[in-house]
């Protein structure tokens, strides 16, 4: 099933997306508890194109994965200069936590953030969990994965490198946007993809204007979304409604990793006016314009103590 949220004569409602158009479901109804299975429409329905999409799922977190190789290279080289893969990166499948509250639908605007002028964008794919489970193993965990959606981590890359230099991971620069959408759609509906070694291979599609600039295969992940699943659950909970992102895929997922494989800022960054379009396999498309954001709220710089003050 494709399950949407969406607004439709004033009312924010969830339905089944059949075709061209969508199956309400009862009100009250969430996303997850509709791709569980356990609800289902009241009968009436709505064309598609008459409804305003949402973000499928309001999450509780949002864990952001870094599962590329070829991105973390390209990147590192783009933020901070460095070359290669660090060790540490093949020890375990690395997240951090985004801003749920930063999330918006699958066409909405996207303000550039205060204070960027290097705004880009990263085609990922999420998994969203439908129930709650901790220390969970691979195997366990793709029982607890309800569903799949696009996201697209909107990232100011100038905020971030400089941030990141405190050694304590983005913060600012993750924190304006993130899109999710156009749909939760069902597990199930990808098992047909899955090849030989657990991974979803989904052809994944980034464009600036209606050129593409990236393409990838999300099989190219380094973890499949059950062993991301299970390293998340390590030692606490994912609970219904939590996302897992594979984090931006390689081969142009991002204008950061070109930037770092070409040396320049070429394609440049994101504008006002410019449209993100972001299309998976089996899941559907994603497109949102950049407008003007706000200036930044100016703060002073850190009072300086001196060194060796304890008291």
């Amino acid at each position: 099933m494709r399950i949407a949220t969406y607004v439709h004569e004033g009312r924010r409602r969830c339905g089944v997306v059949e075709d061209t158009v969508v199956r309400h479901l009862p009100d009250g109804t969430s996303p997850v508890e509709a791709a569980l299975g356990g609800v289902r429409p009241v009968g009436a329905t709505a064309p598609l194109a008459e409804v305003r999409l949402l973000a499928p799922v309001t999450p509780p977190s949002i864990r952001d994965f870094v599962t590329f190789e070829e991105h973390v290279e390209g990147v590192r080289r783009s933020i901070d200069g460095s070359g290669g893969v660090p060790d540490a990166w093949y020890d375990a499948p690395t997240f951090y936590f985004s801003n749920p509250h930063a999330v918006i639908g699958p066409y909405d605007d996207v303000p550039v953030p205060p204070g960027s002028r290097a705004l880009d964008f990263e085609l990922e794919v999420a998994a969203v969990i439908g129930r709650e489970g901790r220390d969970l193993t691979p195997e366990q965990a793709r029982d607890h994965i309800v569903g799949y959606t696009i996201l697209n981590d909107w990232s100011a890359r100038d905020l971030q490198s400089r941030e990141m230099q405190v050694g304590l991971g983005p913060c600012k620069g993750k924190d304006t946007a993130a899109t999710l959408g156009p749909y939760l759609v069902t597990a199930d509906e990808l098992e047909p993809y899955r090849d030989a070694e657990g991974f979803l291979r989904l052809t994944l599609t980034a464009e600036v204007n209606g050129v593409t600039v990236g393409e990838d295969l999300l099989s190219h992940m380094s973890w499949t979304f059950e062993e991301m699943v299970g390293y998340a659950s390590r030692g606490t909970r994912v609970v219904p409604g939590d996302v897992l992102a594979s984090g931006t895929c390689g081969n142009g997922g991002c204008l950061a990793e070109l930037w770092g494989v070409r040396g320049e800022q070429s394609p440049p960054p994101l504008a006002p006016g410019d449209t993100v379009t972001l299309t998976v396999e089996g899941l559907g498309t994603v497109a949102n314009t950049v407008v003007p954001g706000p200036g930044p709220v100016r703060l002073p710089a850190a009072r300086r103590r001196g060194r060796g003050i304890t008291g």
